[in-house]
């Protein structure tokens, strides 16, 4: 089990700054879509320099044009790359083959699928490595998170690799470590917190131990 953390509400200086503090209690760094969106792929390029030794995560939540953002990100030096569970079938396929050009990975993320089951099977035949559940912020605010949704992919996913990202803090980790992710994904439950490292050195603990 990996542990991910999210950094999406930070200019590049204060990512570094938040990476700097827990890096050696994490495995994967990811730049959030918001970072992307204002900094652009200079973001997670400036992240894989500062931070060689951590996968790089490049959060685009990709609708289309898939192999080519890809490719971007790739030449970014990002990992990982995302795309959505809700695209195209030719786009999820195309990120895929890019991806394998490129020796990267791609995670799929499942936020607003309404067939969670379905969709889970049907991206995992096509060869993507994470498949991941995920409670945005909006629906957070309303009191949803995705534990239930990770029990439901663990049943059916064979190959690739599951993950469970939204509102995970220390004292819901448990739950989720009880599921068995390949990766946890946490943001503001550490990026959030007065004593950062602290956080991800106990939340990494709980995840060996788990």
């Amino acid at each position: 089990m990996e542990l991910q953390l999210a950094l999406d509400l930070v200019n590049i200086p204060e990512a570094k700054e938040v990476v700097k503090e827990v890096e050696d209690y994490i495995d994967i760094v990811e730049i959030g879509t918001p970072i992307i969106k204002i900094e652009g792929l200079k973001a997670v390029k400036e992240i894989k320099e500062a931070f060689p030794n951590l996968q790089v995560l490049a959060d685009l939540k990709t609708m289309d044009a898939a192999a080519y953002e890809v490719q971007k990100a790739s030449e970014a030096n990002a990992d990982i790359v995302t795309i959505l569970g809700v695209a195209e079938d030719e786009s999820i396929k195309g990120a895929v083959e890019e991806a394998r050009k490129n020796g990267k990975k791609i995670l799929v993320d499942l936020i607003a699928v309404k067939d969670i089951e379905t969709r889970a099977k049907e991206l995992d035949e096509f060869g993507v490595d994470y498949i991941c559940v995920h409670t945005g912020y909006d629906m957070q605010a309303v009191g949803k998170n995705s534990f239930d949704d990770l029990k439901t992919i663990k049943r059916v996913v064979k190959n690739a690799k599951t993950a469970v990202a939204g509102g995970i803090k220390l004292d819901t980790l448990p739950e989720v470590i009880k599921a068995q992710p390949d990766l946890v994904i946490v943001g503001g439950g550490i990026a959030g917190q007065e004593d950062k490292k602290g956080t991800a050195a106990q939340m990494q603990q709980m995840i060996q131990q788990g």
